[in-house]
């Protein structure tokens, strides 16, 4: 799995920080968190596709309005291929509004959904879970969840059992009991070890520091969440609906993730090191996001 920044400012792009947008690329998936302006140029210069899946953490315009673009663009490239896009109350309104008074014709099927708390997506392999968290307007914090894994293989207990290297060992990797020629029946617990997690990701959105958050990030391998404004300024924080890297680091902490990656940099920050530190100060594996960044999420076994 592999996570890229496309966009780490808030309010208003500068000129090393484009508007909110995250991608996760998971196998054949690519996923888009918050959709600012400019995305789908961010999208071509990480050399990514596009995406077939997009979830909105709330309406406000430095996280929504990339979808306008993204929309036309995939037109012109004759895109076929459905994209789903995911969001609270009014995302729906939104992009009918601009479909009604931007005319131009889509090449591939579009669904809106609008959602709330709970599992909002689930697929065979994980599940998208939303949350809302407090900044003031509906505001929602998603988490990618990979279901469980199958065990580990042990070739030497497969070997000890009599089982021959092949298709039968592809079985039991895939959970499937075997037959063998004696007569014998082998079922994967014979050969594999516990059920391993799958990964999970997590991204807050927009937020002051809430149990929401910290209730969704449980045990996640890597925490997204808002530093938008520094530790000296966190009335302000407060009262905008934002929270600070102290907070952010507090949340990981408890929360018990194992990394986290602040984003959502407010303009007034040209050298953001000192949210970076003020965060490490709490939670010490932590990163700040730069526009193009990205991070490689392996498998644990």
């Amino acid at each position: 799995m592999r996570i890229i920044f496309l966009g780490t400012t808030g309010s208003y792009p500068t000129v090393r920080r484009n508007h909110p947008s995250i991608a996760i690329h998971r196998d054949s998936e690519l996923f888009l968190f918050d959709c600012g302006e400019g995305t789908q140029r961010q999208m071509f210069r990480a050399k990514l596709g596009f995406c077939q899946k997009i979830f909105i953490s709330h309406i406000h315009g430095d996280h929504i309005l990339g979808i306008p673009g993204l929309l036309q663009t995939m037109s012109l490239l004759d895109v076929k291929k459905p994209l789903l896009v995911f969001g609270p109350k009014g995302i729906v309104d939104f992009v009918k509004a601009i479909m009604a008074t931007v005319k131009f014709k889509l090449t591939f099927p579009l669904e809106l959904r609008e959602v709330s708390e709970g599992i909002v997506c689930i697929e065979k392999e994980y599940y998208v879970q939303a949350s809302f968290v407090d900044h003031g307007i509906p505001s929602l914090a998603y988490a990618l969840v990979e279901n469980e894994r199958l065990g580990k293989f042990y070739q030497e207990r497969a070997v000890s059992l009599g089982i021959p290297k092949g298709p039968l060992w592809s079985q039991l990797q895939h959970g499937k009991d075997v037959h063998l020629s004696d007569g014998n029946i082998i079922s994967p617990g014979q050969v594999l070890g516990p059920p391993r997690p799958g990964r999970k990701i997590v991204f807050s959105g927009d937020t002051r520091p809430c149990e929401a958050i910290t209730k969704l990030a449980e045990k996640a391998d890597f925490l997204i969440y808002e530093a938008t404004l520094s530790d000296e300024l966190a009335d302000k924080a407060r009262e905008s609906g934002h929270s600070t890297p102290s907070q952010g680091g507090r949340i990981a902490k408890e929360a018990k993730v194992k990394r986290l990656v602040l984003t959502h940099i407010s303009p007034r920050y040209e050298d953001a090191q000192i949210l970076l530190t003020q965060a490490k100060n709490v939670f010490p594996n932590t990163c700040l996001a730069e526009d193009l960044m990205e991070f490689e999420i392996p498998y644990l076994d």
